[in-house]
């Protein structure tokens, strides 16, 4: 059998929601195989396809496309500084298209590569919102008669720019914190007294408290049992995990926005989280998640990989095919693609029942049509993708 080879890497941009999504595709030597990777990084697109196809394709144009560990830890290096969100998604758009390839040429879809399947399908949690107690009740029961045994819960704070939450209006960009602490546990107060003890809520802090009031909140959680509470805190204040971990029980989930394991791996070794929730394609792909699957697994913290609308349908193929083979898997985050966004990728997973199902063809499962692909270009956005500022009554800027 003749070798295969690399012979082209090609970066897609596309938006069919309206969120800006890369997806890379390195094609080989034997024809008609391909395979397909998730590189989104959404609020800096333009840098990552400039890595994708002004630095990596050269490197790995000729490579043997079965060479998945070489090709990566290679790529790792050849900037010399590593370890940023731009460079680790463009390597995971070519990792998880390596992978692909793989389970294409076994004729497997991937989570047999990974050791086979754990369970059927993969539970998900939903996202319920509302103005006030009541619209994020009839949120959540509205997610429960579906199917939904797990419901992340937000509700807006009255006048400032909350997080999470439907139903700001203010059109003010404006958020202070002491009110939101004090509303939170009246909110899952009122929650968990009518909704019963049959649902698991999660909530989202998205680090946009001081740290100590995070360490107020989460003790003031307690009494509601929650799966987890996700993101107390920003990655630069993550030795406050210590302070935290002394003072409540609440199950806490971190991650989304680390990239260098630096970061992750002292909150696991020392049993600090529950759940990892890094963006797969931030810390550099398939080949890294696997291998963080598997050290978590020995710490007792479980996989909620990040999967909101900026993973395209190629990565959320990939959360899952991990989601399926580990066993320390513990939730997966939900997002309902729209029409456009299925027609675009033939072979998006499926939604039944509250559980995220994958289609069993060979390796992720997900194809791209191009041509209509490009009907949908990224919309026009003064910051091109980027965050507006959100800031307090005297105009300092607070995370994220």
């Amino acid at each position: 059998m003749p070798r295969i080879v690399i012979t082209d890497v090609r970066a897609i941009c596309t938006a069919p929601d309206g969120i800006r999504l890369v997806v890379v595709k390195v094609e080989t030597s034997e024809p008609g195989l391909y395979g397909l990777g998730c590189a989104t990084f959404t609020q800096r697109p333009l840098a990552v396809v400039a890595a994708i196809e002004q630095y990596l394709k050269p490197f790995v144009v000729g490579r043997d496309p079965n060479d998945i560990e070489d090709i990566w830890q290679a790529a790792y290096v050849s900037s010399y500084w590593r370890n940023g969100p731009v460079l680790h998604n463009a390597l995971s758009g070519i990792d998880m298209a390596l992978w692909d390839i793989k389970g294409k040429l076994a004729n497997m879809p991937l989570y047999q590569l990974f050791g086979g399947k754990c369970r059927q399908a993969a539970a998900l949690y939903a996202h319920a919102s509302g103005r006030d107690f009541q619209e994020v009740e009839e949120d959540a029961r509205r997610y429960m008669e579906m199917g939904y045994r797990y419901v992340r819960c937000q509700v807006a704070v009255p006048g400032q720019s909350t997080y999470g939450a439907r139903g700001d209006d203010t059109g003010r960009e404006i958020w202070e914190p002491s009110v939101y602490c004090r509303l939170v546990p009246r909110l899952f107060d009122y929650l968990r007294s009518r909704l019963g003890e049959e649902v698991e809520l999660l909530h989202d802090v998205h680090e946009r408290v001081p740290p100590i009031q995070a360490v107020q909140l989460a003790k003031d959680l307690e009494p509601y049992r929650l799966f987890f509470l996700e993101d107390p805190f920003a990655p630069e204040d993550i030795e406050y995990f210590r302070i935290l971990r002394q003072q409540a029980a609440t199950p806490i989930a971190m991650g989304e926005l680390f990239v260098n394991p630096s970061e992750y791996v002292p909150l696991i070794r020392d049993r600090l989280i529950d759940f990892i929730r890094v963006h797969i394609s931030a810390i550099g792909g398939l080949s890294m998640a696997r291998k963080l699957a598997a050290f978590c697994e020995f710490f007792g913290v479980r996989t909620a990989w990040h999967g909101p609308g900026d993973v395209s349908p190629v990565g959320h193929a990939a959360n899952l095919h991990l989601d399926l083979a580990c066993y320390n898997f513990g939730i997966q985050e939900q997002h309902v693609f729209g029409e456009r966004t299925r027609e675009v990728f033939p072979g998006c997973p499926e939604i039944r029942d509250g559980m995220l199902w994958p289609n069993d063809k060979p390796g992720l499962g997900v194809d791209i049509d191009e041509k209509l692909a490009a009907r949908y270009p990224f919309p026009e956005h003064p910051l091109n993708g980027g965050w507006a500022p959100v800031r307090r009554l005297d105009g300092t800027v607070i995370r994220p």
